[in-house]
């Protein structure tokens, strides 16, 4: 199985794009499904079905066609198949403080939960082989660092703290209930957590392979959304997750030669400069803008005509390896590129704000920082393995 996770800025549309992908991947013969990780869900929009036939049924896979199918996690269904004793028990915590009954059951949806969901029904479609492909229309770029994230933080939590936190409250919640202004969480809520954990065992594995999981970074041509996209990078790549392609959505076509839009097509120019520059070698994909929405299947098809050759399969494994990646070793910060092609003599190294910049002959590469390295500056390198490994400390 294949999954394809699109994330991007906000409004950039990824989730027409994820849907085109799907169009192509169904055309193409594959079994496919694609889902909405996010919770403001515009799917089922972007195929223009009518709302009260779709949304009744958003528990479980919507089908398009006999190949291809759309998931909106619903995630009040999602509550009562898979949250019940923990989202009662927050709900009974709220109540305490005076929130009425309503309230108390919207505030009992925390953060994760439809990300969690979604994680479960991947895991789920994996053990039944139900589809080929599954294409995860992703929340926003922060929300979608916290969604590859969360099999990590679990594990570390089922590990270090579940079976202490679960030991302690069952030796003291006969005490501590009498006096307490509210009743500890039973050892059914703790039973909940252990199940839903079992149902995301393998998960993290999955999303971190590259043979299976590959990230398509969806941007705009327009540097402030430029920006959050060489962010999300940096922090895929620091996940382990392979991003094998970058799609620029919304690039004004050569045919527009109003003079209204000049400025426009000099500032794009300059960008997508930029975004070859920085994202080399993933490679990159441009997305004219429309003259019209894309809505409803006919123009998604026009969409995915403008993504993809008429051959060309989405799901075909281009990357199995991260350009850069960061370590730690010998209380020291890394940054390890594999520069194939280079010799000692014709490595520059500068640092340049959060980035990291990597001259090689005419070549120059741009390598984004995370937030524990973004201080820290170049000191020393070498070139061991075809493999640039560059020493970054505070000076």
């Amino acid at each position: 199985m294949r999954i394809l996770l699109f994330s991007g800025k906000g409004g950039v549309g990824k989730t027409s794009l994820a849907a085109a992908t799907g169009l192509q991947l169904s055309r193409l013969g594959h079994r496919t499904l694609v889902m909405s990780v996010d919770p403001a869900h515009s799917l089922a929009d972007s195929f223009d079905l009518e709302t009260e036939l779709f949304h009744g049924k958003t528990g479980d896979p919507y089908p398009i066609d006999e190949r291809l199918a759309i998931h909106e996690v619903n995630i009040q269904k999602e509550i009562k198949r898979h949250w019940r004793e923990i989202s009662s028990y927050v709900v009974s915590v709220l109540r305490t403080t005076g929130i009425s009954d309503v309230e108390a059951e919207e505030l009992a949806i925390l953060p994760g939960m439809e990300e969690l969901s979604a994680m479960m029904y991947v895991n789920q479609f994996r053990r039944e082989q139900r589809y080929d492909v599954i294409v995860l229309d992703c929340a926003p770029t922060a929300e979608s660092m916290r969604f590859v994230s969360m099999p990590t933080t679990l594990e570390w939590y089922m590990k270090h703290i579940f079976p202490f936190q679960r030991g302690v409250l069952k030796a003291v919640r006969p005490i501590a209930n009498r006096v307490a202004p509210f009743e500890l969480p039973s050892d059914n809520y703790f039973a909940n957590i252990q199940d839903l954990f079992g149902k995301l065992d393998g998960v993290g594995e999955l999303l971190e392979d590259p043979s299976i999981t590959s990230v398509r970074l969806v941007t705009n041509p327009e540097r402030m959304v430029l920006r959050e996209t060489q962010r999300a990078f940096v922090y895929f790549s620091l996940h382990g997750l392979a991003v094998d392609g970058v799609i620029v959505n919304r690039v004004l076509p050569n045919e527009v030669t109003d003079a209204w839009f000049q400025e426009w097509r000099h500032s794009q120019a300059r960008i997508m400069e930029e975004i070859e520059s920085y994202f080399a070698p993933v490679p990159v994909k441009r997305v004219p803008l429309f003259t019209h929405e894309v809505l409803g299947r006919e123009r998604l098809e026009e969409l995915s005509r403008a993504l993809y050759a008429a051959d060309e399969d989405p799901a075909v494994v281009t990357r199995t390896e991260a350009p850069y990646t960061f370590a730690k070793s010998n209380g020291h910060y890394e940054v390890r590129l594999k520069v194939p092609f280079a010799a000692r003599g014709e490595i520059g190294l500068f640092k340049k704000g959060d980035e990291l910049v990597v001259e090689i002959g005419t070549l120059r590469r741009h390598i984004g920082l995370p937030t524990s390295m973004a201080a820290l500056s170049p000191t020393r390198a070498k070139l061991e393995n075809r493999v640039l490994t560059v020493e970054m400390k505070e000076i």
